[in-house]
């Protein structure tokens, strides 16, 4: 999507892509899609430009009343609505709540607790007293799957899971590491072994709430399996054919991981 100028949401002479949201961060759609038009389809708070993508502008905003919506209008939880619109959408859906979630968390300034005020050529929160700017907040986090010798992987049951799910390791980047001494980090961490042969896998936005996934490849290289319980319930090798419930699909990298490993036994 590429930035533009700003732009008079209510002087639109084509349809836009409006992604609006309510304060449950449960995002509209109209017909089971994301409404399109050249007006917001309802009433909303402040108005935030996205971009455009394909000639085809894209705003967000947050609702002033989630009951005043059209009859065929619905609110939806977006995870729950992924595989139901178009992959790209989905994607601009999670950039369009993170945008209104930094705004909501920063009407006010961190460093001296001033009101702040919208920059005017940034998306950014400028503070008038300190000139502290805040931008949108992107929080790193390593995913990895661990393979063995013998071509099984490490998963497991993490405590974030309400039902028995397992999935590879994650967690967030520290100041002052890169992302291949986290992925050593965690997977010691949290199960108590050591890696070797860290390999960049790939990158997904995740806006649960505000992360940036990225993905490696790891090799077991020696320890004794010994979980961290305030994090995990479960961990264990697994090969094809023993795998306990996992991400399945194009939704998370998690998926994508255990996917292209799956591919590669056969």
């Amino acid at each position: 999507m590429v930035t533009v100028p700003d732009l008079d949401p209510m002087a639109l002479d084509s349809d836009a892509l409006w992604f609006v949201y309510n304060d449950r961060s449960e995002v509209l759609l109209h017909d089971g899609l994301i409404p399109r038009g050249t007006k917001p389809p309802a009433r909303t708070k402040v108005i935030h430009l996205m971009g455009v993508q394909d000639g085809q502008y894209a705003f967000t905003a947050r609702v002033e009343d989630p009951d005043d919506i059209s009859d065929d209008g619905f609110w939806m939880n977006l995870r729950r609505i992924y595989g139901t619109i178009d992959e790209d959408e989905w994607v601009l859906a999670g950039r369009a709540v993170q945008i209104l979630d930094w705004e909501r968390d920063h009407k006010f300034c961190g460093r001296c607790a001033s009101a702040t005020e919208h920059h005017v050529s940034d998306r950014a929160r400028e503070c008038p007293s300190c000139g502290l700017l805040s931008y949108p907040r992107l929080t790193p986090a390593i995913i990895v799957l661990v393979e063995r010798d013998d071509g099984k992987v490490l998963l497991a049951w993490g405590r974030q899971f309400p039902g028995r799910f397992y999935s590879a390791l994650a967690g967030f980047v520290e100041p002052g590491e890169n992302f291949e001494q986290a992925v050593a980090r965690e997977v010691k961490e949290e199960v108590g072994i050591d890696v070797s042969d860290v390999t960049y896998f790939g990158s997904q936005p995740w806006p649960f709430p505000n992360s940036i996934m990225i993905g490696f490849l790891a090799k077991y290289a020696g320890g004794d399996l010994v979980i961290d319980e305030t994090e995990i319930v479960e961990a264990d090798w697994y090969g094809p054919e023993d795998l306990p419930p996992i991400p399945r699909g194009r939704m998370s990298i998690a998926g994508w991981l255990i996917e292209d490993w799956l591919a590669r036994q056969s």
